[in-house]
């Protein structure tokens, strides 16, 4: 997980154990004495820090989602005016919070269905708001030339989708760098709109 973003003591260290027994056992997989002897401490003290496993994979849900949502406002802001430019940013983005973070992303997107509609909610405003973004960079290349888009939400999502699954697979088995896959991943981005990199040939 990113530096900084989880509480101090037993309740980081819960969230810690959790990351990873949600990312090999899944949630419903894990058990409350599996994660309490994980962390070395029992149910009881658990409970005491979190009123139920689902409210500490709703946190780590949040988590996942609050950084990846700000990678891709931070990609934006940081990106040029083409919106060639902008949708590489948003790709890089994607790869790079899939790949750095990779069990977070696990956890936050394949475990995501097992929250309540309710604690599952500002996770899924969160995702909208990034498909969003995304889709707004698509309509805007399309209105000024640069893209070919039949349809924005599709291709946005077909974007988004092969995003999601680099945490799935990638690792140092793989003979690729973080760089090269996000750099690829946005060339087969700016392919399905017809786009190219300002100045490029």
């Amino acid at each position: 997980m990113p530096d900084g973003v989880t509480p101090p003591g037993t309740r980081g260290r819960i969230l810690y154990a959790a990351l990873e027994l949600f990312a090999e056992l899944g949630f419903h997989g894990t058990s409350i004495r599996d994660l309490a002897k994980q962390v070395g401490i029992n149910s009881a003290t658990l409970y005491s820090h979190y009123p139920s496993k689902e409210d500490v994979l709703a946190e780590l849900v949040a988590l996942g989602h609050v950084g990846h949502f700000n990678a891709l406002q931070h990609a934006l802001a940081a990106a040029g005016d083409h919106p060639s430019e902008q949708l590489v940013a948003l790709m890089r983005a994607t790869v790079f919070s899939h790949t750095d973070f990779q069990l977070l992303a696990i956890v936050a997107n394949n475990e995501l269905h097992a929250l309540s509609k309710e604690k599952a909610a500002p996770a899924l405003a969160l995702r909208e708001q990034g498909l969003q973004m995304l889709y707004s960079v698509l309509r805007r290349g399309a209105e000024m030339g640069e893209f070919t888009v039949a349809d924005e939400v599709l291709a946005g999502t077909a974007m988004a989708s092969m995003g999601l699954r680099v945490a799935s697979w990638f690792g140092p088995d793989q003979p690729y760098t973080r760089e090269q896959v996000a750099d690829n991943f946005a060339d087969f981005a700016l392919r399905i709109v017809g786009g190219k990199i300002p100045g490029c040939c």
